[in-house]
């Protein structure tokens, strides 16, 4: 298949994503659209990137272009995401998917119609963190699951205006998604209850009133999981977080957002077992199943040693959300090129998100048991 021509929409975070499709071997073409001329002109300039837009709809109606990543404000992602596929492009986004089932529905027209990919840009599922736990759990060295749990605390004080007063759990993906990989069923019914106060002004936009949200998740396979979102007015050092609790072991990351793994081993008889103490787990970062031009990018920057790659890449500081970023661009473009669903995939992305609108409602109707829809 020939190399793909992509556009990077979204120049804020999303600018950490340029060098990778640039250096990527399956890339033609890297393109750039942002608002934000100025910005746009910056990147470009230090990356060599000659193809610029002058707005979205003119990266739509380029014809060379296969593929579109959106990294732009939430408000747009599911009226963008829909255009992208509706124009006959493959679209990547950033989380969440949409803020309301309607446009989640949107999206699902969307692609049907037009047969293209659809990629949740979920960076939780490709952190170093989470793809060692993956590889234990896959080993079955935990044993069988049996509880879940997710955490996302961060404060969005001084965001964006879009961002004040969103329900946390619009913004729960970063909680959800991992565990719910882990549980390995979709979630099927969620309950939620809101807790604690915000200022006046923080209420206006989204109606929210609750600055912290926690939610149970009851996955159609019968386990159980927990996830807790905060977002305004909650003295909290950010942190991602998950935990899962095994038969054999358990492994929980954490309680700083640069933590390794933490791992309890059961160990006895299996009637009268006991924990071992727990001990850190060290998650180096993950790169093998990566491109060689594109693995330096699972490193803070300046951290890559041409001269002694293999040794950066193991001892190196991970970099991009721990390493995630060239696993999300790299499983994006291979998807379209062999023409397969990607892993992270239309349906866990739906579920997901879907979970994270109808925690908030069950929130706003006392903790109400609700059932998530299929798209």
């Amino acid at each position: 298949m020939k190399k793909l021509g992509v556009v990077l929409c979204g120049l804020g975070f999303g600018a950490a994503f340029a060098p990778i499709y640039c250096a990527h071997p399956d890339v033609a073409f890297t393109g750039l659209f942002d608002p934000d001329t100025a910005r746009m002109k910056e990147v470009a300039q230090t990356l060599g990137i000659k193809r610029l837009y002058g707005s979205f709809q003119e990266v739509l109606q380029d014809g060379e272009v296969d593929a579109v990543h959106l990294v732009t404000p939430i408000p747009a992602h599911e009226e963008q995401a829909a255009a992208v596929l509706e124009s006959g492009r493959h679209c990547a986004c950033t989380v969440p998917m949409a803020l309301t089932l309607s446009g989640i529905r949107q999206i699902a027209r969307a692609r049907e119609k037009s047969g293209k990919i659809y990629m949740l840009m979920e960076t939780t599922l490709y952190t170093r963190q989470y793809l060692n736990a993956r590889r234990m759990l896959d080993a079955g060295e935990l044993g069988r699951v049996q509880l879940l749990r997710g955490v996302h605390y961060q404060d969005m004080e001084n965001w964006p205006e879009y961002w004040l007063g969103l329900p946390p759990m619009y913004y729960a993906t970063h909680a959800m998604s991992p565990i719910a990989a882990m549980a390995g069923a979709r979630i099927e019914r969620v309950m939620c209850y809101g807790s604690g106060s915000m200022r006046p002004a923080l209420r206006t936009r989204y109606g929210n009133p609750y600055p912290a949200e926690s939610a149970l998740l009851h996955f159609e396979n019968g386990l159980c999981g927990e996830v807790t979102r905060t977002l305004f007015e909650t003295a909290r050092t950010y942190l991602e977080g998950f935990y899962v609790y095994g038969s054999r072991a358990s492994l929980e990351w954490g309680f700083k957002d640069s933590d390794d793994l933490t791992l309890t081993r059961l160990e006895g008889a299996p009637h009268r077992g006991f924990a071992t103490p727990s001990e850190n787990l060290r998650s180096p970062a993950v790169f093998a199943n990566l491109p060689e031009e594109i693995r330096r990018f699972t490193l803070a920057q300046g951290q890559y040693d041409p001269t002694q790659p293999e040794k950066s890449l193991t001892e190196g500081a991970p970099g991009g959300h721990h390493g995630s970023h060239p696993h999300l661009v790299h499983e994006f473009v291979r998807s379209i090129v062999e023409q397969r669903q990607p892993a992270i995939g239309f349906d866990f992305a739906c579920n997901v998100s879907a979970a994270g609108i109808l925690a908030h409602a069950s929130a706003l109707a006392g903790g109400k048991e609700i059932e998530i829809p299929r798209f």
